[in-house]
């Protein structure tokens, strides 16, 4: 594939911002510990903070639509870019709840629009090439695998120096202004689509779509569970005493290697095996490991059901969509309202979590998790008859 000089610097410049992203995502989840420590808020109000950077993620997706349209391309990343530093600029300087809120919500409208943009942009570059877009979600894997680490550098004699941390993501948010600034971006104002005279209810036929229904209740219960994980995982072991600080952080860098290991593995797996057998394989998986992390009292057995989950969980989302049928293809409003229903898995289950965490211990609220594995699981299973029958 021949590449001009402006691609390969588009290339680079989302790859790059993207390794960013992934330490972005992470270090929510990973900082929370210490934050909360600092600040001293009970872990109802961490599960808000949780499900507010989820509520950002989910708001980018129509803001990062509308707004080059109105500002540019370059305009409105370079505004959402601001929001990364701004964030965790307020982080390390108050515990006032608003502002945190209001920070939290800023990760993730800064983390959603750089995925959407980087999406766009690499697939209009390498358009029906999988190797451009897996390498580009590696990416952002392989900063969520460092983050963990470099917060346990800064922390690990003081747990006070957590806010050092934020000042490297504040670096990291100002090198991603500059990036953007730079980055070449061809047709800066997009043209607003011709609206069209067809407003008939064959637009929205999916909903009558059993396949779009249990592909879209699959990807809401796995969000659950994923965010679910990602976001309480380090307070659980560090909280609990299972595990020390220091180890808690590790095992969110074996997470992410994990999954960029699966990640990678599937994609191969998928072109030679049925890929709902594949997908009811990653459902077992992910709630025979998740019930090892959650009865392990040993770093090897939490070691081995962390590492298991990661790679289970790898594939579920691509393969399930890979499964929705004809739905994406033949209404164009499907894949939207698929991706927004199932984006409120993310958004409510980190609340549940740390409310049930603080009324009935931590252990009661991880144990919440559970219950979205067992749910999809058994979406999976409903998955893998239906096509089974359809094949007959």
């Amino acid at each position: 594939m021949s590449l001009t000089l402006d691609e390969k610097k588009q290339f680079a410049g989302c790859y790059g911002t993207f390794v960013i992203n992934g330490a972005l995502a992470l270090s929510i989840g990973a900082l929370l510990p210490y934050i909360r420590a600092s600040y001293g808020f009970d872990y109802t109000f961490q599960g808000i903070l949780v499900s507010l950077h989820s509520v950002g993620n989910l708001l980018s997706s129509f803001l990062a639509g509308m707004l080059p349209l109105w500002i540019g391309k370059r305009q409105s990343m370079l505004f959402f870019s601001t929001f990364f530093a701004a964030a965790f600029l307020i982080v390390s300087l108050t515990g006032n709840p608003v502002l945190l809120a209001a920070a939290f919500l800023m990760t993730g409208l800064a983390r959603g629009a750089v995925s959407n943009f980087n999406n766009v942009v690499i697939n209009s570059i390498a358009t029906g090439k999988a190797w451009a877009l897996n390498t580009l979600h590696a990416m952002f894997s392989i900063g969520a695998f460092i983050a963990p680490l470099v917060i346990l550098l800064c922390t690990g004699n003081n747990p006070e120096n957590w806010r050092f941390v934020c000042y490297i993501l504040i670096a990291c948010g100002v090198i991603e202004i500059l990036i953007y600034g730079t980055l070449p971006i061809h047709d800066n104002y997009p043209k607003k689509a011709k609206k069209t005279a067809d407003k008939s209810d064959g637009n929205y036929g999916f909903f009558s779509d059993k396949q779009f229904w249990i592909c879209t209740l699959t990807l809401f219960f796995y969000l659950c569970a994923e965010q679910g994980v990602i976001g309480w995982m380090v307070t659980y072991f560090k909280d609990s005493g299972l595990l020390s600080a220091g180890f808690a952080q590790v095992m969110a860098s074996v997470l992410w290697l994990l999954i960029l290991a699966g990640r990678l593995t599937v994609a191969k797996l998928s072109v030679r095996f049925n890929k709902s057998k594949l997908l009811g394989l990653m459902g077992i998986g992910c709630l025979v490991f998740f019930v090892i992390v959650m009865l392990g009292r040993s770093l090897p057995l939490i070691t081995i059901g962390i590492a298991g989950f990661g790679f289970s969980m790898a594939g579920v989302y691509p393969t399930t969509v890979s499964l929705s049928g004809e739905a994406i293809k033949k209404y164009p409003l499907a894949w939207s309202f698929m991706l927004t229903l199932a984006s409120f898995g993310s958004i409510i289950m980190p609340s549940i979590i740390g409310a049930v965490a603080e009324s009935a211990g931590l252990y009661a609220g991880m144990l919440t998790i559970v219950i979205a594995v067992v749910v999809l699981l058994a979406l999976i299973t409903v998955n893998f008859i239906k096509h089974r029958s359809e094949a007959e």
